[in-house]
């Protein structure tokens, strides 16, 4: 007895006992799936730790792995950028959020201030550019006067009465002593946003140094959140966390503070928040969907149910494999649920059409189930097998979380068949289900002739066809070399999150982009001289080293730091706090008095505006103050002075502090900024930013080249990111080879033929190169997201390619209408029920799902186009009769 012969016997045998015990089969299986299911809930977990998913064992990931361990507190670290009207606000908000952090020892390991902290504050003004600093000294000489008078009447009619004089020692009189008009102009913009229930403040740091390199309306701060990896959001509590202390600081009479939560942590997190939201949208739509195809397909509900509890059930026994197998999903193995979705399904739906038919030609539903079970297990599970080869595959690759993918989805395609072979048969013998006493046969009308036509069609012109499928197939040829790869997962995340807005702010200023390189240097003498050969590169903007910390021309900024003290006039590093005002009515209406008086002497148009609005914001002002009741004057009186000298104590007391300013030595820097620039195992951290945009391959490439030729084992999110890329395309590129080969093999050796091999695999490869093609023509790159599309696709389409092979030289035998047959009607709704699984990911706001929601759909449509058109064009051109009897 053949192969073939033994397998058929068996499987009838099996068909014959089920369907005589189905009450004990199901009972087992359901045992069996209860074991599972608490196998699977107790040991199978999700790590969403990715810093080991892309060949952790690649050169460039162990120059990482070295830097992390050299200076592991700027790894996996939140960063909070901290904005709002006035740099004044910036820095009381970062410091209060510092403190509350730092406080919380559950959530966070450490809180980091670059920026501000005692020894930046004393000796600030020494990192200035000696230009700079004179600058600031010779602003601060025009501002004496005015300094003067506001330290002797901190209140609001004293800062009026200032304003009054200067108005008045115009002219003639006498110089003005700061840039009366431009302090003016913010004034009156305050006055005007308190007036009108706004909350305004205005900056005296900005007034009185009048420069962008000395004042910042951004901080940050780096937090290193403790993590839970258990949880689909390892960072949520730390999170939660953060935005809880971020709601304590907002002050109820001030602006408002905006704090950023993006870094590397900032920015998974959001990533995971929407996958996980994208996901169970998409799912649910995907649910609904396939529950409605299925219904069109069967046109029973009896048998929908029976397949959905069938899938059900294989993807129980799917997660106890992963379990055991694997025991921790990761972000991209955690995918091969639902190929699984998508496969098992197929499985179903062939067995369930099968059914149908012989159930409307024989009497007796047990003869019609074995029938069944016989007649479609060879080829689904010669479909399982190359399949399977076609994922396991990427079990070699370095690409960790496909490599877990293929293990887990080409394992679970058998499971999942196992399933549908034996418990499905049991389902239907129990269901009932209408046996006809003759064969049904039914006249095709209206809709239903379009398969005959297509058929027809096909079949006549199939030369015509084969020439303009050549035709396109060379086309496509041409356009995949230009299919683009995108090296930048910040491009995958939805670019609505905060975290991607303010990495993208980030990335907008020199300053602050967080894409630059970092090299390591053991010796000092050495690390001067790479970064002093680095920053010669025409791609380098800027390096920074621990050097860097050391300010230079000390002795000259020291001289003007003095005569900057001198020329203040104040004795003392204090600045008196604001004294409250009972009545600025009177400082107020003689200040008018003197508008009045000066406004018809200007004669240049923009300060006779300036002048003319702050008349009419004090007069506001003063009609405001006269309309409330006397009980509420003096909390109005409080708001105008907050708004109009809230910050000057602030500021005042800083720069009287940077005043003691002293020589620095590197031996003098504070150890938790030197731990960032200086390992305790001695390397040097040198930091180097780029002068073009990296968002562009061409610049980042030609940057990291740069760098790389002077320190070869240079690191950092750049390179990370591109040689992550580069590592995944090739692994994809290795594994479909091997995949397509191994098939092609194993399709020889079970049917023994060339021609049928052949015309398996023709179609697939034609259906890989248009899918190609059409992500160039739709500017669809391919990314760290939707190349997991193709090993997916690459399954399918080698199902289809034997379904439609086996059913086409029957057909020719037959001379049957092949899309009429269950099998081709199993195939199409088999590719319904896969492109909604995965048609509702193309309509995630996450970029990366819905990539590859949109390549796995253009997919699926040229596998069918291949799969129904070229397939059986090419059948009609290369099987000969004798072929067919064969």
């Amino acid at each position: 007895m053949s192969f073939t012969s033994q397998s058929e016997h068996l499987l009838s045998r099996w068909g014959k006992w089920s369907v005589a015990h189905p009450l004990l089969i199901l009972l087992v299986v359901c045992v069996t799936v209860g074991f599972a299911f608490v196998y699977t809930a107790n040991n199978l977990s999700i790590n969403t730790d990715t810093t080991e998913l892309v060949a952790p064992d690649a050169p460039f990931q162990k120059t990482s792995r070295r830097f992390e361990q050299a200076f592991p507190q700027d790894i996996r670290t939140l960063l909070l950028v901290v904005e709002s009207s006035t740099p004044e606000l910036t820095k009381s908000a970062t410091q209060r959020l510092s403190r509350l952090l730092n406080a919380d020892k559950v959530n966070f390991e450490s809180v980091y201030t670059p920026n501000d902290n005692p020894f930046f504050r004393r000796n600030g003004l020494l990192y200035l550019d000696k230009a700079d600093l004179q600058d600031l000294s010779e602003t601060l000489s025009e501002a004496q006067p005015f300094i003067g008078r506001i330290y002797q009447e901190t209140h609001l009619s004293g800062f009026f009465s200032i304003i009054d004089d200067a108005l008045t020692a115009t002219g003639d009189n006498g110089p003005v002593p700061m840039d009366l008009p431009a302090m003016l102009k913010k004034v009156s913009a305050a006055l005007h946003q308190t007036m009108n229930g706004d909350k305004a403040l205005l900056s005296w740091e900005e007034l009185i140094t009048n420069s962008k390199k000395v004042t910042s309306k951004n901080s940050f701060i780096i937090v290193r959140p403790k993590f839970d990896y258990a949880r689909i959001r390892p960072a949520e509590e730390a999170i939660n966390s953060v935005r809880k202390a971020v709601a304590q600081i907002q002050e109820a009479d001030l602006p408002e503070v905006k704090v950023w939560l993006s870094g590397e942590v900032g920015l998974e997190d959001d990533e995971l928040s929407g996958i996980s939201t994208g996901t169970f949208n998409a799912s649910l739509f995907s649910v609904v969907v396939v529950l409605g195809i299925l219904l069109v397909a069967y046109r029973s509900v009896y048998l929908t149910l029976a397949t959905l509890v069938t899938l059900a059930l294989g993807m129980v026994l799917c997660g106890a494999f992963a379990a055991a197998a694997v025991r921790e999903l990761n972000l991209i193995s955690v995918a091969f649920a639902v190929s699984n979705i998508g496969l098992g399904v197929e499985y179903a739906i062939h067995f369930c059409l099968r059914y149908r038919d012989n159930i409307n030609h024989h009497i007796n539903k047990d003869r019609a189930i074995i029938s069944t079970l016989t007649s479609t297990s060879p080829s689904l599970l010669l479909c399982a097998g190359t399949t399977a080869i076609g994922l396991y595959a990427f079990i070699p690759t370095d690409y960790q979380g496909v490599s877990e993918l293929g293990l887990l989805a080409g394992t679970s395609l058998f499971i999942c068949l196992l399933v549908t072979l034996i418990v499905l048969p049991v389902l239907l013998k129990l269901i009932p289900m209408t046996v006809s006493a003759t064969p049904i046969v039914k006249t095709p009308s209206g809709f239903e002739h379009l398969p005959s036509k297509i058929a027809a069609l096909t079949m006549r012109y199939a030369k015509p066809i084969a020439l303009l499928v050549a035709m396109l197939a060379v086309g496509a040829a041409f356009l995949v070399p230009q299919v683009q790869t995108d090296f930048n997962p910040i491009n995958l995340r939805d670019p609505n999150t905060e975290s991607v807005i303010a990495f993208k702010r980030l990335t907008q200023d020199k300053e602050t982009t967080p894409m630059t390189l970092t090299v390591l240097v053991k010796d000092a003498d050495k690390a001067k001289a790479v970064q002093k050969k680095l920053a010669t590169l025409a791609t380098v903007d800027k390096t920074i080293s621990l050097f860097d910390f050391q300010p230079t021309e000390q002795d000259d900024k020291l001289a003007l730091i003095e005569d900057m003290a001198l020329t203040m006039g104040i004795q003392t590093r204090e600045f008196p706090p604001l004294n409250m005002d009972n009545n600025p009515v009177p400082a107020i209406r003689h200040l008018l008095t003197s508008l009045a008086a000066v406004l018809p002497k200007k004669t240049d148009p923009q300060e006779i505006a300036i002048l003319t609005g702050f008349r009419d914001e004090l007069q506001d002002m003063l009609t405001e103050y006269d309309a409330r009741l006397q009980p509420y004057r003096h909390a109005f009186v409080d708001k105008v002075q907050t708004a109009l000298m809230g910050t000057l104590p602030q500021v005042m007391n800083e720069l009287l502090g940077s005043f003691d300013a002293g020589g620095i030595a590197l031996a003098d820097i504070p150890d938790d900024i030197k731990s960032r620039w200086l390992s305790k195992e001695g390397w040097y951290r040198i930091q180097i930013f780029p002068k073009q945009n990296l968002n562009e391959l061409a610049n980042m490439v030609q940057f990291i080249t740069d760098v790389q030729a002077v320190e070869p084992d240079t690191t950092d999110l750049p390179i990370l990111y591109w040689e992550s890329m580069k590592a995944v395309v090739a692994a994809f590129q290795e594994a479909i080879t091997i995949a397509l080969i191994t098939i092609a093999l194993v399709l020889f050796s079970i049917r023994r033929n060339v021609t049928d091999t052949l015309l398996i695999m023709t179609p697939l490869v034609l259906a890989g190169l248009f899918t190609m093609a059409s992500t160039v023509l739709t500017h669809t790159p391919i990314n760290f997201a939707n190349i997991i599309a193709l090993p997916l696709l690459l399954g399918f389409g080698v199902d289809n390619g034997i379904h439609m092979v086996e059913k086409l030289r029957h057909s020719a035998i037959e001379e049957k209408n092949m899309y009429q047959s269950s099998t081709a009607r199993a195939m199409f709704y088999g590719a319904l029920t896969t492109s909604s699984s995965f048609a509702g990911l193309a309509f995630s706001s996450h970029q990366g799902i819905a990539s590859m929601g949109l390549v796995i759909t253009v997919g699926i449509f040229w596998i069918m186009f291949s799969t129904f058109i070229i397939l059986p064009v090419l059948s009609k051109l290369v099987l000969k009769e004798t072929d067919v009897a064969a």
